[in-house]
């Protein structure tokens, strides 16, 4: 038995009786199959449009190993929002767990290009698996020499390729307007643009603020929690946590710039940030991999216990 088929004019006809239009919808059959074999020869289909910025925006990447425990121009780290301290029960929306910081492209417009778009919105992930979407690079702005430690209070920028290899996008944000502004908590924005210019200029800033003058000028530890504030406008980089939105790479987090304080004058959890260096006994892992070493009360114990066993 024929299969029914329908023609350009709507008449439905099968293999068998030409009818209508007929050798019109042959010829239109076979440009569309000439259409596909050349965009899948030049690479061209959405598919493979998709796949590839995949493989660039989830190729794995190899963050700097410190090996003085500070941070330095020219490192390759990871921004990563650490669990809130507070107890589940009065943490927002009960989100846990380390966020990093990553780029988060339009959906209409990676398919366009071999790079990343600009502006380029970006976001919060739970992945802390170092990829081209969550690895950034310290840059210099002053004509700090790389390799040169980066100092409490110095300006410094961040800076992503995304995976790809052709052209750098530079972390930046500016004040809060009616056209730019967060979209779900309505504060100041953060995004990445191809101009480094002030308004790229960041900043590292010690965590206690009684003890902020005091290491002002010193080199700023790596794998603990500081505060990275925008020079421009003062704010501080930030998770809220509780604003999310679904993207092309799923259920991600919006991050924005603003500074949170608690009752003490001081920054909140949502402000927190570890740069994150590479594990030098692994090439595969992170510092956030590496065991914590026990404290004096565990060691205590632990002594304690090998007394009693050994008796």
């Amino acid at each position: 038995m024929f299969n029914v088929r329908t023609s350009m004019s709507g008449r439905n006809y099968s293999p068998g009786v030409l009818v209508g239009n007929w050798n019109e919808d042959v010829y239109l059959e076979e440009d569309f199959l000439k259409d596909f074999l050349y965009k899948r020869e030049k690479g061209e289909l959405l598919i493979q449009r998709s796949q590839r910025l995949k493989d660039h925006l989830y190729k794995k990447e190899e963050l700097s190993i410190s090996k003085d425990g500070f941070i330095h121009f020219g490192d390759t780290v990871m921004l990563v929002n650490p669990q809130d301290s507070r107890s589940p029960a009065q943490s927002e929306l009960n989100i846990s767990g380390d966020l990093s910081l990553a780029v988060n492209p339009d959906e209409a417009s990676i398919h366009l290009s071999q790079e990343l778009p600009v502006p380029c919105e970006m976001s919060a992930i739970r992945s802390v698996t170092p990829i081209g979407r969550n690895t950034f690079r310290i840059l210099s702005l002053e004509g700090e020499a790389m390799g040169e430690p980066v100092r409490f209070g110095q300006n410094f920028g961040l800076g992503t390729a995304g995976g790809f290899s052709n052209r750098m996008l530079f972390l930046a944000s500016e004040h809060r307007t009616f056209l730019n502004m967060a979209k779900k908590s309505l504060c100041q924005s953060v995004f990445m643009t191809d101009e480094l210019s002030y308004l790229a200029s960041w900043q590292a800033t010690f965590l206690d603020p009684q003890f902020r003058l005091e290491y002002e000028g010193f080199p700023v530890p790596a794998n603990s929690k500081i505060l990275i504030v925008h020079c421009h406008t003062n704010q501080g980089l930030a998770v809220p946590r509780n604003f999310w939105s679904r993207t092309y790479f799923g259920k991600e987090y919006e991050v924005n710039c603003r500074t949170y304080l608690d009752t003490h004058k001081a920054e909140e959890d949502k402000n927190h940030w570890v740069v994150v260096t590479g594990n030098p006994s692994s090439d595969s892992t992170t510092m956030l991999d590496r065991p914590k070493p026990p404290s004096e009360e565990t060691r205590a114990q632990n002594c304690e216990l090998h007394a009693e066993t050994s008796t």
